[in-house]
């Protein structure tokens, strides 16, 4: 694997919270556009909470998975290395967002510790790669 696999997989993970949203809003009738948070905040149909949810989570974990490859790749990481966390950080992250639709708590959770566990290795090879 290569850095552009890496780069390839900051954009999936960059454009996944949309996917989420986007079946949040399908969920339910009537969506209104003029007042998405609004029409959001006033929905109780469980699987565009939870979808919602995903999208916020996904939102969240983006920041430090970018981060992490960029600081990875300046400080000298190996490529392959970089590469093989980018893709277990994405197949990871799909995995939760799917886990959190469905309602498996006990996966979604495992999946969130092992993407986080991705980030943590990338920024910790950055900063040994440079120590």
């Amino acid at each position: 694997m290569t850095l552009s696999t890496a780069y390839w997989c900051v954009l999936i993970a960059a454009l996944l919270p949309y996917c989420w949203v986007a079946l949040a809003k399908a969920s339910a009738p009537r969506y209104d556009n003029r007042d998405p948070r609004g029409w959001i905040a006033r929905q109780a149909h469980p699987r565009l909470r939870r979808a919602y949810n995903a999208h916020l989570n996904a939102l969240e974990a983006f920041a430090p998975f970018a981060a992490g490859v960029v600081l990875s790749q300046l400080a000298g990481v190996a490529h392959d290395r970089i590469a093989m966390l980018a893709v277990a950080f994405v197949a990871l992250r799909l995995l939760h967002g799917v886990a959190y639709v469905a309602d498996v708590a006990w996966l979604r959770s495992l999946a969130w510790f092992a993407a986080l566990g991705c980030v943590v290795a990338l920024i910790a090879q950055a900063a040994l790669s440079i120590a």
